[in-house]
């Protein structure tokens, strides 16, 4: 073994390899970050004023990478690292502890060694400890890595059904990123999506029994989707990991060697140094008090108790009348004192349908996403969101470095399992796809159970569902396949220099509430043309926008719908798309009347009228009084003569008819099967050719719209809507012909002269 200067940075090397993360530069200026690591002043934690999480615990930062929306500062690059010569032989591999020490049961063997003997084994047994509490850094194919101390601990010293675990990419990033929701004073934990067998249930039992032979009087907690799960899980996981631990490591346990309830440990394994490595002290007996246990699923598990660690195995899996909402509601409190987060919770699990549980993880994972947090600075749940594609973890597709192999090698490289790999990841998963397209719930399982994307991991059961679910995950298949930024802008809309009823301007904004994908050339933004005093939309015969409002601002409890908004096109001749949606806008302003605004700003940005429901008229309101009066469409099944006096004043759709119901949900059926997916038949367009849908989350609501609970699906609502607005010739009611009565008179027409018959 040579000692290898480190002369690369590690991330932006590895990089090009992973997509799971990404080098974030200039986020702390150069000389406050060389300042405070010569001073060895960062602290463990957020760091609020440059908005980046330390997990560094020497008050030194390397670098800062992204994972999931965090940023997060990892320990610095150590000078030198010791590693074989050739790059091909730099992989990690796990160190069996020496013979001599792995006879040693307990603390009080170690105590009554000779001290030549402890002398000798002192320097193993404190890096141990410093790797387990700073992590550990080895040499990879060349690149120095960096991996966490539980993840080291994972590696090392956990045993598992295989014996002990390989070294994965895809889980140093889970553990990072874990390091830093534990950090994070804002956060309660993580959700974790992810793919079969990725080795969650292995990872979080060896969490417990970290944290639980580290604290002092604290509990660790385990619940899964059943309570015979949870206790497998405890017995078949987290006991042989702790009867397992060197001694150094292992505290004394109270009772059996294999319980079936609870793991407590009453006295402590003191950390061993040289400074007290030959004194025995009699505070070894002062008792830990710590205990990790399990508990059946259900809604008040673990109510009322203080938890210092839950590990939460298959939540997605919950079926009624268990609800992992509910749980997690009550199972927050025990993670807090007041304020003050005291505990965090580690979840994970693949998805079941979304009437089988999965759609209240999916709730839950969507509320845990680190884009949206409130005024504490915590999401919606107080949980961090992870996802790990299929690619980056499969089993039989990881190298011997732990790099996926995720498309088929130019030559076979070895894998961990010392076996060659000689395809992809992707090859395989996309031939697993294909011999499936005929069984559309099959395939779906397959999507759930090896999602490469979020939206495969929560694909719902073919029957249910009004539309074609087959073109709709054609569609998004094909979406998010794309680099979504060259094809979406995410933005926002403004009045021209802050003056109101001017021009609009469209901007991007990553924190923006609008999806597009179209705008028109100058020359045709902001055409309106006023007809006595009213205003009225120059672009009426390019395209329309549909619109689900809401009234009020707040709601009991918080949430609400959100306000939806879409644009689209319909045949014209100008320059732009044709039947194409270019604008989604699904949201909730902190105000009504900020919604209302940004409503009329994208209208007259485009110049296009809009259709709006009407049984929530505030906006319709906002349109008359700000004199946009002319934007707001009639109903389309009526005669402006057969309107009431307040569709008159307004506009609008109401929503209450079943006939408007149903032409509302056969709009949106026509648009899917003419413009969305694959067209095998070439019936609309080339049968080779894909649609042009490209709004995920409209493609997802589409996709478990229920027609008897239209109030959930706001983006479905106002994409028909749209939809309908286009189309609003066909909604015209026939002309009802009169019957008119004539008498025609008779005449006599012999002789000269015709003579009427009276």
């Amino acid at each position: 073994m040579v000692a290898e200067p480190i002369v690369s940075k590690v991330l932006q090397n590895k990089e090009q390899k992973n997509k799971l993360y990404t080098a974030v530069a200039k986020l702390v200026p150069s000389n406050v970050m060389s300042n405070k690591n010569r001073a060895k002043a960062w602290k463990y934690g957020h760091q609020q004023k440059y908005d980046f999480i330390v997990i560094s615990t020497t008050g030194q930062v390397g670098e800062i990478i992204n994972i999931s929306g965090l940023n997060i500062g990892l320990p610095p690059t150590p000078k030198y690292l010791p590693a074989p010569d050739k790059k091909e032989q730099q992989y990690w591999r796990r160190s069996e502890i020496p013979s001599v020490l792995s006879r040693i049961p307990s603390i009080f063997q170690w105590n009554e060694m000779p001290p030549v003997f402890k002398d000798k084994w002192i320097d193993y047994i404190e890096q141990e400890f410093d790797r387990r509490e700073q992590g550990h850094w080895f040499m990879n194919n060349g690149i120095p890595t960096y991996m966490t101390g539980a993840h080291y601990m994972y590696l090392q010293w956990a045993t598992i059904d295989v014996g002990y675990p390989d070294f994965r990419e895809a889980n140093r990033v889970f553990f990072i990123f874990w390091e830093a929701c534990k950090a994070d004073n804002r956060c309660f934990g993580m959700s974790y999506l992810k793919i079969r067998r990725s080795g969650f249930s292995f990872m979080g039992s060896s969490e417990c029994v970290n944290t639980g032979t580290l604290a002092k009087d604290s509990r660790v907690g385990i619940l899964s989707k059943t309570g015979s799960d949870a206790k497998k899980m405890f017995t078949d996981k987290v006991v042989p990991i702790a009867n397992r631990l060197p001694f150094f490591f292992k505290p004394i346990q109270d009772g059996m060697d294999k319980p079936k309830t609870e793991l407590a440990f009453r006295i402590p394994a003191s950390k061993i140094t040289k400074k007290n490595m030959h004194v025995v002290s009699d505070n070894e007996l002062s008792g830990l008090d710590t205990t990790i246990d399990w508990k059946n699923t259900d809604d008040n598990s673990y109510d009322g108790e203080k938890l210092l660690l839950l590990v939460h195995d298959e939540s997605g899996k919950w079926i009624n009348p268990n609800n992992i909402l509910h749980n997690w509601r009550v199972t927050k409190t025990c993670l807090r004192l007041g304020s003050r987060i005291i505990g965090k919770c580690m979840m994970g699990s693949t998805s079941n349908a979304l009437n089988k549980g999965g759609g209240n993880f999916k709730k839950l994972y969507d509320d845990s996403s680190t884009d949206v947090r409130n005024g504490n600075g915590q999401t919606r749940s107080g949980l961090y969101s992870l996802f790990i594609p299929m690619e980056y973890n499969m089993e039989g597709f990881i190298d011997r470095f732990g790099e996926p192999v995720v498309s088929a090698p130019d030559k076979p490289v070895r894998g961990i399992d010392d076996l060659m790999i000689s395809s992809g990841a992707l090859t395989y998963w996309e031939a697993e796809v294909e011999s499936l397209k005929s069984d559309p719930d099959a395939l779906n399982e397959f999507y759930r159970q090896f999602p490469r994307t979020e939206s495969h991991a929560f694909r719902d059961e073919s029957k249910s569902t009004l539309f074609n679910l087959t073109k709709i995950y054609q569609q998004l298949d094909y979406a998010e396949s794309l680099i979504r930024e060259q094809y979406v802008t995410r933005g926002s809309f403004g009045w021209k220099d802050g003056k109101k009823d001017s021009a609009v301007v469209f901007y991007p904004d990553k924190r923006g509430r609008f999806n597009v994908s179209w705008t028109p050339k100058s020359g045709l933004q902001n055409r309106i043309e006023t007809r006595n005093g009213i205003k009225h939309p120059g672009n009426e015969h390019m395209g329309s926008f549909g619109c689900d409002s809401y009234d009020i601002s707040g709601v009991v409890g918080g949430g609400g719908s959100n306000g939806a908004l879409h644009g689209m096109t319909k045949f014209h001749m100008d320059e732009g798309p044709v039947n194409e949606f270019f604008l989604e806008y699904v949201a909730r302003p902190q105000t009504a009347e900020i919604f209302f605004e940004e409503v009329l700003m994208a209208c007259v940005f485009y110049g296009m009228p809009i259709l709006i429901e009407n049984n929530k008229p505030r906006l319709l309101y906002h349109f008359k009084n700000r004199g946009y009066r002319g934007f707001c469409m009639n109903r389309p099944d009526k005669h402006y003569n057969k309107l009431s006096k307040t569709e008159k004043e307004l506009g609008g759709l109401p929503n209450s008819s079943e006939d408007i119901k149903q032409s509302h949900a056969s709009a949106i059926e026509s648009y899917i099967e003419k413009y969305v997916g694959v067209d095998l038949e070439g019936t609309f367009r080339d049968s080779d050719e894909m649609g042009t849908m490209p709004f995920v989350r409209t493609l997802e609501d589409w996709a478990k719209f229920d027609i008897s609970n239209r109030t959930a699906y706001d983006a479905t609502i106002s994409s028909g809507l749209a939809i309908m607005a286009n189309q609003k010739h066909l909604y015209t009611p026939e002309q009802k012909q009169k019957k008119i009565s004539l008498t025609f008179a008779t005449y006599r027409n012999s002789g000269t002269i015709s003579e009427i018959i009276r």
